[in-house]
């Protein structure tokens, strides 16, 4: 069908809205509480258009096209209806950019400037709200809070948590918890995907920058750094290179001239992982011990598992993330090897996940009272960190993290995407079982952005049924499927994020799959192109099995590589 844009025809197809076909067509149209594949609300109200026919503002999300519609998607009179939409929303809102977290990262922002907002005409009394702290992970300001929405929608319909909803009514209206508590008193996952939505600075991570800057300050501590697989190809699009760039080597230098002591690759503790963690699957398989066998190194998927999937926490790997590893070999194996006592090394991780945050400070995660991890910087943190110190990353020569916990897998690596680590422990758990390598390490049906894959692999005589789950509402149809009877799957990955941690909560914060996706692609571009394509073969994870550790599911690789869960009841 045609309809006519400004002037002009184009062609457009039915069940598509108006936005649908500007969007193809390259005409923006501002939104606030639009999220792209969700069912539109039309509630901020800022995409109306001005139907030619019959004079009025249609809100552009939710109205369908029709054969012979006309529209002006820039009239003054909608330029005038947005305008009054964001100075209204102005009106009671702080005016703090300048110490925001968001200033120049902010959508409120961005539309004042696009719609020429220099004056105030609309004086309201400011929201007095306090801020809520009480998270290990996430902050709450809900005086910057606009009522979009995305984050209550995200929460319930992507992650299936629904930890905050509106409370209240009319120009009451807030968004929150249950009886105004704290967000730590909530089911909340920690996931960060509401922070990833958020227009403004209403919803934000709990900092450790000044934690960590005293360390460093510190002489009598020496601070070492880690740095999660997707890392590495997720920063360069915040420094102005192309999305998906590798810079690895980059970060190195960068980390150090910080004054950073040690700085090793997380990969090496997902290399780790995957060396217990196949153990146990091939343990639970040949013993006949509880199947399936799910991964454990999403802390936002095991507070989910805690909370909402109690009946399969004896499912849950007991293997702990490879932040949580990387943490414990640190410090056990490496301050042995370097004579520094425990008080004195400081640990910092760098992760693409806010959930990390809360991870790090589980009380399963110590050793005689010593957290494995001191504290966590998401993506968009060490990117302000890098900017903090100065730091030139286009004037910068690569350098090789510091060993023994700095050689990598490509099989390590591809921890980042969603099925990276299906596929890293069904190529090591192939070798274990046979005593030969995959034909073909690349395995497709685990790969992609789908929210749920499955695949079936034969290793011998054995089909290992493998499901892959990204974003946690996906979840609950597999284990309804498995409450009832189901027995053909093996293994299951869980990412509480789409995408995996490509996509994290603690990613910089883009509205845009193809970045997800391009990060992604350098993963896989990484393990096309490099030599070791195996956990099992990585020569430091060999050494220290052979000097320490002694062998997968050990005694002492059990004290300081695996935890336990157990059921979480939520207080509200």
């Amino acid at each position: 069908m045609n309809i006519t844009v400004n002037k002009k025809t184009i062609e457009a197809k039915k069940d598509e809205t108006i936005l649908d076909v500007l969007n193809r067509e390259g005409i923006k149209v501002p939104t606030l509480c639009h999220l792209k594949g969700m069912m539109p609300t039309g509630a901020c109200r800022m995409c109306v258009v001005e139907d030619v026919d019959s004079g009025k503002l249609v809100t552009s999300c939710s109205s369908p096209v029709y054969d012979g519609l006309r529209i002006e998607t820039h009239s003054q009179r909608v330029n005038e209806s947005r305008k009054m939409i964001v100075e209204l929303l102005l009106s009671n809102h702080p005016d703090d950019c300048l110490y925001c977290v968001r200033n120049k990262n902010c959508e409120l922002q961005d539309l004042s400037s696009e719609l020429s907002i220099n004056e105030r005409r609309i004086r309201g009394r400011k929201n007095k709200l306090p801020l809520d702290r009480s998270s290990a992970s996430i902050m709450r300001d809900p005086e910057k809070c606009i009522l979009c929405g995305r984050c209550v929608r995200v929460c319930e319909d992507v992650i299936g948590v629904a930890c905050i909803d509106f409370v209240q009514r009319g120009n009451r209206t807030i968004v929150g918890t249950s009886f105004g508590k704290g967000l730590n008193t909530s089911s909340c996952v920690n996931c960060g995907q509401c922070i990833m939505v958020c227009p403004t600075g209403a919803l934000t991570e709990k900092n450790h920058f000044a934690e960590i800057k005293d360390a460093l300050q510190n002489p009598d501590l020496k601070v070492a750094i880690q740095y999660a697989p997707a890392i590495s190809v997720s920063i360069a699009e915040e420094l102005g290179m192309e999305a998906g760039s590798d810079i690895n080597g980059i970060m190195n230098a960068a980390i150090r001239k910080m004054g950073f002591n040690y700085v090793f690759d997380t990969t090496f503790g997902a290399d780790l992982t995957i060396m217990e963690e196949s153990a146990e699957l091939i343990d639970r398989i040949v013993n006949a011990k509880t199947l399936p066998l799910i991964t454990s190194c999403c802390p936002g998927w095991v507070k989910y598992a805690e909370e909402f999937a109690p009946d399969f926490i004896n499912n849950l790997s007991s293997c702990k993330s490879p932040m949580q590893m990387t943490g414990a070999v640190i410090k056990s194996n490496f301050i042995e090897q370097e004579k520094i006592k425990k008080e004195n090394i400081y640990s910092v991780a760098i992760m693409p996940c806010t959930a990390k945050k809360f991870e790090a400070q589980r009380e399963e995660m110590t050793q005689n009272g010593i957290s494995d991890i001191d504290a966590v910087l998401t993506t968009r943190e060490f990117v302000k960190f890098i900017k903090l110190f100065g730091i030139n990353m286009h004037n910068m020569k690569p350098e090789l993290a510091d060993n023994p916990l700095g050689i990598r897998t490509s099989a390590g690596k591809l921890f980042g995407a969603s099925g990276g680590v299906a596929e890293a422990a069904i190529r090591t758990a192939h070798f274990k079982l046979t005593g030969k390598e995959l034909i073909n390490f690349k395995l497709g049906a685990l790969r992609g952005m789908k929210g749920r894959k499955e695949a079936k692999i034969k290793i011998g005589d054995l089909e290992l049924g493998v499901a892959v789950v990204n974003g946690l509402a996906n979840t609950k149809e597999l284990f309804e499927e498995i409450r009832n009877g189901r027995n053909d799957i093996h293994f299951i990955e869980v990412m509480a994020c789409p995408g995996g941690c490509v996509g994290g909560g603690g990613q910089p914060i883009k509205m845009d799959a193809d970045a997800i996706r391009k990060r992604a692609q350098s993963l896989y571009k990484i393990d096309d192109n490099e030599s070791i394509k195996v956990s099992h073969k990585n020569p430091d994870v060999q050494k220290l099995y052979t000097t320490f550790l002694g062998e997968p599911l050990s005694k002492k690789s059990h004290k300081l590589l695996h935890t336990h869960y157990q059921k979480r009841d939520v207080v509200i």
